[in-house]
């Protein structure tokens, strides 16, 4: 039988570490209401862009007649030998298994280009962690964000690899607070790669948010741009049925609506009526400033949306945590009173044959 105050002092122990995890729990909601609201205020501007796009698109030719290239290096499609995978995790623990679940899909992802070269461009410093225990750092790295947003030199053309599959880049701590201009750093840097036929896709694995109890982790296809405001999305894994119930009850618990974010703005209605639009621009020039700026928009949509699905997933990994520490201590508090009960009876018992060996 266990002693009493074992039992009871690990019983404190977890009602600290219950009030840890409530804590953590409301914590995470409270993000998650500001992730949610920052990811549906950006989305009229990008769809406002994407319908500009599709609108330009109807009324303008995207590949020179006369040459057959495509009027923008973006549009241009090649045969995929170097491919570049943006993996976005967290920089943070104790969110369940929201961050394996993009590693492993990181790897799933990279055994299907088996042959190929692939730069890793880590996002979050748990990814960075799994990454680079298996794959080794290029001999060539590209610049930092910070370098980035002050420098526009490139990285030479050609650089010795250290391995088919390396790590070109690491971003740790953009997503304390994630701003447009690391999202634009970031695009440039790859569209800079993508010009200069360096790599030839670039595809970002990251958890898609559309509400607390509808996510789903993707892979998706930024570069070559394939159709304007279509996702292509190579992989895809949704949550289970378990999942969404216990995303549900986290989110009741803690107040957190689970309306789906849907909302786009005015900006949907543009290019959708048939009004004759004229552009006084070149078409050629319209695709120079308009293409970057829609890259950019899709990292930084992937970036706010995984900082989002990441909140949500600490808050049910943190009421799933209090929920089992309640259970243990109804579990101890049971066993103590076992103990104790037990205690008393033999007391009792022993008392009882001292006063019978007496008479």
């Amino acid at each position: 039988m266990p002693n009493i105050l074992d039992i009871r002092r690990r019983i404190r122990s977890v009602i600290n570490t219950r009030q840890i995890t409530k804590a953590m729990k409301m914590v995470s909601a409270a993000k998650l209401r500001r992730a949610q609201d920052r990811a549906l205020t950006a989305r009229p501007y990008a769809q406002m862009l994407t319908n500009v796009l599709k609108s330009l698109i109807t009324r303008a030719e995207i590949y020179d007649p006369e040459t057959g290239e495509p009027k923008h290096p973006l549009l241009a499609q090649r045969e995929e030998k170097n491919v570049l995978l943006i993996v976005v995790t967290g920089d943070k623990g104790l969110a369940g298994a929201f961050n394996a679940n993009i590693t492993k899909a990181a790897l799933r992802f990279l055994e299907s280009k088996a042959g190929k070269n692939v730069d890793i461009e880590a996002v979050g410093r748990k990814g960075r962690d799994f990454l680079r225990r298996r794959y080794p750092a290029a001999k060539v790295p590209t610049p930092s964000l910070a370098e980035l947003a002050e420098s526009v030199e490139s990285q030479p053309e050609t650089a010795e690899r250290a391995a088919s599959i390396q790590i070109a880049g690491e971003h740790i701590g953009i997503l304390n607070k994630v701003e447009f201009a690391h999202a634009s750093a970031l695009a440039e840097s790859v569209i800079r790669r993508y010009c200069r036929e360096e790599i030839d896709s670039v595809y970002v694995v990251f958890n898609e948010f559309k509400s607390v109890i509808a996510q789903r982790l993707i892979v998706e296809q930024i570069l070559p741009i394939e159709q304007i405001g279509e996702q292509a999305v190579r992989l895809a894994e949704e949550m289970t049925e378990e999942e969404k119930k216990r995303a549900k009850e986290a989110a009741v618990s803690a107040g957190v609506g689970m309306r789906p974010s849907e909302g786009a703005g005015e900006g949907t209605q543009f290019g959708t009526s048939q009004v004759d639009y004229i552009y006084e621009q070149p078409p050629a020039d319209l695709f120079r400033a308009l293409l970057p700026k829609y890259v950019s928009i899709q990292i930084f949509r992937a970036l706010l949306e995984s900082v989002a699905a990441e909140h949500a997933a600490r808050m049910t990994a943190m009421d799933s945590a209090t929920n089992n520490a309640t259970d243990m201590i109804d579990s101890l508090t049971l066993a103590m009173n076992r103990a104790r009960q037990a205690k008393i009876t033999k007391e009792i018992i022993e008392i009882v044959s001292g006063a019978a060996a007496m008479s």
